[in-house]
């Protein structure tokens, strides 16, 4: 199990016979210490994909989330605005000792001004499964939770990713490419969570080679330019459909949940399964036409 740094404590639980947490400074994937009180009881979360986690992990902590957090289905809290415009002073009266954010999903800005009304935030840095499993265990420990314990989800996902089916067409690997925007289009590039994920499921971003994380370029002109079997579009961050997308590249598109594509936490127990089934029936459909 991956223990979060801890560069000194402070508090001592047994001052107050009430008393049943400890502040602690634990360094979160960037290095930051953070002052946690340990384990945290109220906790909010900026990153739908963690709020998850927390929710089925360690569901009395958790008071606040942004309004992209839809799971579980049943999520009754506070909202926060969203991931990219977070309401700032609602999270500041809520008073929580711990906020979750991410690295990419979240502003360095809004992190600092919550940090500037001492609001603890720990931000999780993923750009791969391996980091992904990495800063889970890390933040299951600093909520008090094992990692393997009785809800089980983690071990589920360490177990889906460590032979996931692999995606084939042709006898070869799938060369696909991901748009997650359009007005102005952008997809997805190289050193992306998503992208190592289709690398485990056998198949090959051609995005990637353009070096940066999102290039901003249409898939069409990718598609006219370099060998592309399938374009996949996601239902988020932009919610690409049947009506909105395939008509834009000449390439066969076919939709994936974007919870399966971009998702780390309980949501990477099924990615690999929903994906194949998504990716291979859209496969063959292609080659029944």
């Amino acid at each position: 199990m991956n223990h979060p740094s801890t560069d000194s404590a402070a508090g001592d639980s047994s001052s107050s016979p009430a008393a049943a947490t400890a502040l602690s400074f634990l360094r979160d994937d960037v290095g930051v210490l953070v002052p946690v009180d340990t384990p945290p009881r109220r906790v909010i979360s900026l990153v739908p994909s963690l709020t998850e986690a927390v929710a089925l992990s360690a569901p009395h902590t958790l008071i606040g989330a942004t309004r992209w957090c839809t799971h579980p289905a049943d999520l009754d809290l506070l909202r926060v605005g969203g991931t990219k415009d977070p309401d700032l002073s609602a999270i500041i009266a809520a008073r929580p000792d711990l906020v979750i954010a991410n690295e990419e999903e979240n502003r360095a800005c809004d992190v600092a001004a919550l940090r500037e009304h001492h609001v603890p935030v720990w931000v999780t840095a993923i750009d791969d499964v391996p980091s992904a499993l990495r800063s889970l265990s890390r933040l299951l420990t600093v909520l008090g939770v094992s990692p393997s314990g009785p809800r089980g989800w983690y071990d589920d996902v360490r177990t889906a990713w460590q032979q996931p089916p692999q995606i084939t067409g042709h006898g070869r690997a799938l060369r696909v490419v991901v748009p997650i925007w359009r007005r102005p289009w952008m997809v997805v590039g190289a050193g992306t969570y998503a992208t190592d994920v289709l690398t485990r499921l056998g198949m090959v971003n051609v995005a990637a080679a353009r070096g940066s994380r999102y290039p901003r370029i249409d898939p069409a002109q990718i598609c006219q330019s370099t060998p592309v079997d399938l374009v996949l579009l996601p239902d988020e961050p932009y919610p690409f459909s049947a009506v909105d997308g395939p008509e834009s590249v000449e390439t066969p598109a076919v939709s994936v949940p974007g919870r399966a594509l971009f998702w780390y936490g309980p949501a990477m127990v099924t990615a690999p399964s929903i994906l194949r089934t998504a990716i291979c029936t859209a496969l063959g459909e292609n080659k029944g036409g």
